[in-house]
């Protein structure tokens, strides 16, 4: 999972469902009456935005602009979950200053170097030479504070000096960023829309409030979720969407076969025919659920849509489970997901992660 990581493992990203809403009882529409126009929207927004963010007009606009764009409902709901993850994120900076990023960059240039099994004094003499900017890369390094310096000095790198086209080939390490620390991978999946010229590539466009925010907005809201509190989009968030609904099925899946799983809402193994943790312990329920190998996987690839839940082994282990409890089953748990990036230095999870961010929204629910 992500979790604002500057070298994020691979995320499970859904094919868009439409940008529909949701935070709270997500399936909802908004009420009759209720206002979306544009300018009244902003002025919300300048209401809600904390004085401290600065520029206030200019934030409200660029999310407004984005709420209209993606045709969502800017319902008070759903402008302080944006607010709240984007103060958790970036406390409101477009380009986040980050703490000791010149050694991050540094480490992962010589992690990739031993990998490639390339001499130390081969990589001090590539960052010592000069870059389009008239500096060198070591002296670029050495300044560095946000990602977005840090992705435009591994662009350069990678175009100009032969060994960083060795060590990196077309591939840029910094794949997160903005203002909400969203996927440029996500980004560019998602940019068909995109309602801004593009400046150069959608990559750059991700490290700028407008483009941050826009990306930031449908990776939140942008897909149909039946959550009922908006904790669970927030932990989406941060570990890809319908991850807590996913963990709850895991444990559902476990109170049934008694086989403890890793509750990441991780289904399958992505890009992997290969049945993982989950696949496994479901196969042993396969006689009281009455489906064989084949119908369990083609269920469990439904993993990242709205789809897994009108599944019959969805409902079945529901069924089944409800019956062994005697009670209802929750429909979504928070995943059991360890934070890891260079940035990181505490032991956070994703659970951490989204209870820091509904904390900010209730605070923005009640201003």
């Amino acid at each position: 999972m992500r979790g604002s990581t500057i070298f994020p493992a691979p995320l499970r990203w859904a094919p868009a469902l439409g940008l529909m809403l949701l935070v709270g009882c997500s399936t909802q529409a908004p009420q009759p009456g209720f206002e979306q126009r544009p300018a009244s929207v902003k002025q919300e927004l300048v209401l809600l935005i904390p004085a401290s963010a600065g520029d206030r007009e200019g934030w409200a606009t660029d999310i407004t602009a984005a709420f209209s764009a993606q045709n969502l409902p800017a319902t008070r709901e759903n402008l302080c979950s944006v607010l709240a993850v984007t103060e958790q994120e970036s406390t409101y900076s477009g380009d986040p200053v980050v703490p000791n990023l010149s050694g991050i960059a540094r480490e992962e240039i010589e992690r990739r170097a031993a990998a490639l099994h390339v001499p130390g004094f081969l990589v001090q003499a590539g960052l010592d030479l000069e870059s389009p900017t008239g500096e060198t890369y070591n002296e670029r390094l050495n300044a560095l504070t946000t990602e977005w310096e840090m992705s435009e000095i591994f662009e350069d790198f990678i175009d100009m000096a032969p060994l960083g086209r060795q060590l990196f080939g077309s591939l840029n390490p910094v794949e997160t960023g903005g203002p909400m620390q969203v996927s440029v991978d996500f980004a560019e999946e998602h940019a068909d829309d995109y309602p801004y010229p593009i400046d150069g590539s959608i990559r750059h466009e991700v490290f700028t409030r407008r483009g941050g925010l826009y990306f930031g907005i449908a990776h939140l809201l942008g897909y149909p979720a039946n959550y009922d509190e908006p904790i669970y989009r927030f932990a989406d968030f941060n570990a890809g969407w319908y991850a807590s609904r996913n963990a709850a099925f895991q444990a559902a899946v476990t109170q049934l076969s008694g086989i403890p799983l890793a509750l990441d809402g991780d289904l399958i193994i992505p890009g992997s025919r290969q049945a993982g943790q989950t696949e496994l312990a479901v196969r042993t329920l396969k006689n009281r659920l009455g489906m064989d190998d084949g119908e369990i996987r083609d269920a469990l690839e439904e993993e990242d849509s709205l789809e897994f839940e009108r599944t019959a082994l969805y409902e079945k282990v529901y069924a089944l489970a409800e019956q062994q409890e005697g009670q209802p089953i929750p429909y979504a748990r928070l995943p059991g997901i360890k934070l890891e990036s260079p940035k990181i230095t505490r032991n956070l999870t994703t659970a951490w992660f989204a209870k820091r961010v509904d904390d900010r929204w209730q605070q923005c629910m009640r201003r």
